[in-house]
């Protein structure tokens, strides 16, 4: 979502620069504001810098759209611990996966027993099912 968000800012943002160009290009802003000498219109200029800060700005928005997608992926992992099954949240703070959920999720949380841990911890739960 972010990452979706800041591509929108950036693509919007070298539009504005395109604009910019073509708004010197045609008022001759050093003329009017800075007193500079008047110069022609050159169109093949401004095209030309606007192709090449469009071909800047696909490269600059496509990478910052895959780093942030890579960066929200990256936080969404989670470090469980392999012995209580706690989740490191910070360096120093570990919390019960549980209480996390339910936090997170605004639920709470049930058991339930996968088919691979009934065969391995119960078969004989498995054997009264069938």
């Amino acid at each position: 979502m972010i990452a979706k968000k800041v591509s929108w800012y950036e693509a919007v943002a070298i539009l504005v620069i395109i604009a910019l160009t073509w708004l010197d290009e045609i008022l001759d802003i050093p003329y009017v504001l800075l007193g500079g000498p008047a110069t022609p219109i050159n169109w093949r200029e401004s095209l030309f810098e606007s192709l090449i800060i469009t071909i800047i700005g696909v490269v600059i928005v496509r990478h910052t759209y895959k780093l942030l997608v890579r960066v929200s992926y990256l936080e969404s992992i989670l470090p469980v611990c392999p012995s209580c099954k706690k989740i490191r949240v910070d360096q120093e703070f570990w919390h019960d996966i549980e209480k996390y959920i339910q936090e997170r999720a605004k639920s709470d949380s049930t058991y339930g027993i996968c088919p691979d841990c009934i065969e391995k911890y119960y078969p004989e739960i498995k054997k009264t099912r069938k």
